[in-house]
């Protein structure tokens, strides 16, 4: 897999720099955070930070389709880039997508097109995600989910589905947070 982030930092600031600055510091800072705790992560960790540069991009103007950006984000993905179907399967289940997905009526869709990785790895892209400021600046999980509520409003379709999904956001942030401490035990 070596080579896939400097396949996916290029790809995502091409989607995202221009059309979206914000977004793309947003995306550069989750990338940051998947560095890390990449010691948690294994071999896993370039797949993680190249997902996580990459989530966004479903908002890039000329691929949001459905409205949807996991779900565009990962089509793309598939069907044009023919990325790593790992780094698909992410962006398309990020940070509890499958709940913002079923308020949208999309979650047959989403689920039926792209199998979830493994939980230790969609915790960990949820954690990155949810720690990091639309200005790619760390933050805490709490502040992230009250940002985001009111930046749409909280009896938006986002606010009622951040706030749905806001004890999971705070259970895989509290997962990752464990598993560091234990790396950080581990003797060397």
């Amino acid at each position: 897999m070596t080579g896939l982030t400097e396949w996916a930092y290029p790809l995502a600031e091409s989607l995202l720099s221009d059309p979206l600055p914000r977004r793309w510091k947003h995306s550069v800072g989750v990338a940051e955070r998947a560095r890390t705790i990449a010691p948690i992560l294994g071999a896993d960790a370039e797949l993680l930070e190249a997902a996580a540069v990459l989530h966004d991009i479903g908002y890039a103007p000329d691929l949001a389709k459905t409205g949807f950006h996991p779900l565009d984000g990962a089509r793309y993905l598939r069907d044009i880039a023919h990325a790593d179907e790992r780094v698909v399967n992410l962006v398309a289940h990020h940070s509890c997508s499958w709940m913002e997905a079923e308020a949208r009526g999309l979650r047959e869709e989403l689920e039926g097109e792209f199998p979830r990785e493994h939980a230790h790895l969609n915790d960990a892209l949820c954690y990155c995600d949810m720690n990091t400021t639309p200005n790619g600046v760390p933050t805490n999980p709490v502040d992230r989910i009250n940002e985001i509520a009111g930046r749409y409003g909280p009896d938006s379709l986002i606010g009622t589905f951040i706030r749905r999904a806001e004890p999971e956001i705070l259970a895989s942030t509290s997962r990752v947070l464990e598993r560091v401490a234990a790396e950080k035990r581990q003797p060397t």
